[in-house]
């Protein structure tokens, strides 16, 4: 693969540029095509090669959003031999797509980065969840790119058209597709959203599909598949690890384990605001702007639901995407704040046992 066919372009030539005078080493640029239990595999433009993190890039890093992950542009060092590269920076992205790490309060899960397009895969199963697809757009928005909502084993619901117009209705714009990797319906669509150059990634639970998707978008077996559950219709985890393929029309596809949380970082408003134009332009006509659409006289929201104009399950997704929001915003503010007293205590006693060391010298 050539870094041409994976992306490269002008204006990341002239970001590598500027990496490249303010280092002394001898770097060269490539993008992290697989990432495994931490292992980075990254593509030059002449091999493809395994890379370690140097350790000034890990110690500067703020955040786990500064840290490499598949999708992305880097500056390394070849290795003399057949060793390991060595990644020393990671190049501006375009966009990045991560979720709340699970059981870690505040704490992220790097996804995919440069992204152009987010597929948000839904079976239609007992998978199939309206819900969960707005979580899902309200991360795919904030990331950066654009969302597209696939619809898999359409071969297996009578009427997929319904369930079409249900996910447009409450995702305005965004494209939705109605697919099944079986029969072939759907791929030439999904084909238009990847074309050469571009980058999306799948997003959605295990057993949707999303690996059988990726062989037949590359006509070949290359990842490994399991049937659901037939009590549950629940997916196996078949893929441990994140992968960037280059499809044979030339559109480019990140596929990645199976998720059953997508929580919020916190910093989602816009993805939220986004996910939920319509309740936001019926609260530009409540009576009060602060209005908290519960009991206030003069919602125009409320009285769209009862009007039957908004479904109300919509409204309680909208309100719990919202406290989730708030909750984790507080609870990493709350989290840095912790880490700042600690590193101010830190550094006080430090300050002391380096006087006390200095007076005995004295």
């Amino acid at each position: 693969m050539s870094l041409e066919s994976l992306g490269w372009g002008p204006e990341l030539a002239q970001v590598f540029s500027r990496v490249v005078e303010s280092s002394s080493l001898s770097l060269v640029p490539g993008r992290v095509v697989r990432q495994e239990r931490g292992l980075l595999t990254v593509q030059t433009a002449e091999r493809i090669l395994l890379v370690r993190t140097a350790g000034r890039l890990l110690h500067n890093a703020p955040g786990a959003e500064s840290l490499p992950t598949v999708g992305d542009w880097v500056a390394l060092q070849l290795p003399s031999g057949a060793g390991d590269g060595m990644l020393h920076a990671v190049l501006p992205r375009k966009s990045l797509l991560m979720r709340r790490g699970v059981g870690r309060e505040g704490s992220g899960q790097l996804i995919a980065a440069n992204l152009d397009v987010v597929l948000l895969v839904a079976g239609l199963d007992s998978n199939f969840n309206p819900r969960r697809i707005e979580r899902a757009l309200a991360m795919a928005w904030s990331s950066g790119a654009s969302p597209a909502v696939l619809l898999s084993k359409a071969d297996l619901m009578e009427d997929a058209l319904s369930a079409v117009q249900e996910v447009e209705a409450l995702a305005p714009g965004v494209p939705v597709l109605a697919l099944s990797a079986w029969t072939g319906e759907g791929l030439d669509a999904v084909r238009a959203l990847l074309p050469p150059g571009k980058t999306g990634a799948l997003l959605g639970s295990s057993g949707v599909g999303k690996s059988t998707l990726v062989n037949q978008l590359l006509g070949e077996e290359r990842l490994a598949t399991q049937p659901v559950r037939t009590e549950d219709d629940k997916g196996r985890h078949t893929t441990t690890n994140r992968e960037l393929f280059l499809l044979p029309h030339g559109g480019l596809l990140i596929d990645g384990p199976g998720m059953r949380e997508l929580g919020l970082l916190g910093d989602e408003e816009e993805g939220v605001q986004q996910t939920f134009t319509d309740i936001l332009e019926l609260a530009d006509s409540c009576r009060f702007r602060d209005c908290g659409h519960q009991q206030e006289p003069g919602c125009a929201v409320r009285a769209a639901v009862q009007s039957g104009t908004l479904p109300q399950a919509r409204l309680d997704s909208y309100e719990k995407l919202k406290r989730e929001r708030a909750f984790h915003a507080r609870q990493t503010n709350a989290a840095a704040q912790h880490e700042h007293r600690r590193f101010e205590r830190d550094r006080t006693l430090v300050g002391w046992e380096v006087s006390r060391a200095k007076r005995r010298r004295d």
